[in-house]
């Protein structure tokens, strides 16, 4: 049995103080895996149905052949692992930030992070996700194995894939803001305008699917900007047990279609 509560690491990063926890939950036993970032949480592995969600609800409509996928936000790698085990997923690249992150999962001090690290489809790139699909140059590039190396990202081909300028996908995931209104960073907030959104659909195969992930409810304002952009949209409620507040909770996921054209 492990230790009641443990701090597995803690980096001081360009965005804040980053630690990883480890607790065990006083009614199931289970081991449960936190993030914080400074003082706020940013994800718990009581809490996946979310980051499950997106991925399903995001492949759910694509065709049976293969897919080529791209995530960004890595966190505790529930969406990307969710992504991989639909077997129609021949390629996956995972965009996060920190690389400290990215190394958690490479030394397997995550549940899923050696299932990620060693699937010879999934490819875990170090970079600003918001610079890439933007076209900016300020994006890093893959992290070795093994890497702790943080600080800032070095420059990069625009694009979600150093390795191929523009390369498009079937299907973008994003999970990293709060929402389109709460940010982690204000050089996020120009990708959910319709500048940024137009932007991120060059990425896209004709017909590929933009998925969103949010903790507030569903924005109608956000849902417009959206339809400017993409021909078929809708938001998902997910609700899913809470056990720290009682009762339940929902996050909302985005869909958004590209136009076959």
């Amino acid at each position: 049995m492990s230790a009641r509560f443990e701090e597995i690491d803690w980096r001081a990063t360009p965005m804040g103080e980053i630690s990883l926890r480890r607790r065990r939950d006083p009614v199931s036993g289970e081991d449960v895996y936190e993030v914080k970032l400074g003082d706020e949480y940013l994800m718990s592995s009581l809490f996946t149905a979310g980051e499950v969600e997106l991925a399903r609800l995001g492949l759910a409509e694509l065709p049976d052949s293969p897919l080529d996928v791209a995530v960004g936000g890595l966190g505790l790698g529930y969406t990307a692992r969710t992504a991989l085990d639909d077997p129609r997923v021949r390629s996956l690249i995972v965009v996060d930030a920190l690389a400290e992150v990215i190394d958690w999962h490479r030394r397997g001090l995550v549940p899923l992070g050696a299932g990620l690290a060693s699937d010879p489809r999934c490819r875990l790139v170090r970079g600003d996700f918001f610079a890439m699909a933007a076209g900016s140059a300020a994006a890093g590039g893959p992290v070795p194995a093994g890497s702790t190396a943080g600080g800032a990202a070095g420059a990069a081909p625009c694009g979600l894939d150093p390795e191929t300028p523009g390369r498009r996908f079937h299907a973008i995931l994003l999970d990293v803001d709060h929402s389109p209104r709460h940010v982690l960073h204000p050089g996020h907030a120009a990708l959910y305008r319709p500048a940024g959104l137009t932007a991120l659909a060059e990425l896209l195969h004709p017909g590929g699917v933009f998925a969103l992930w949010s903790n507030d409810p569903p924005d109608e304002e956000f849902g417009s900007v959206l339809a400017e952009v993409f021909t078929e949209t809708a938001a998902h409620v997910v609700a899913f047990d809470n056990p720290l507040q009682g009762g339940t909770a929902a996050n909302t996921v985005y869909i958004a279609r590209r136009h076959d054209g």
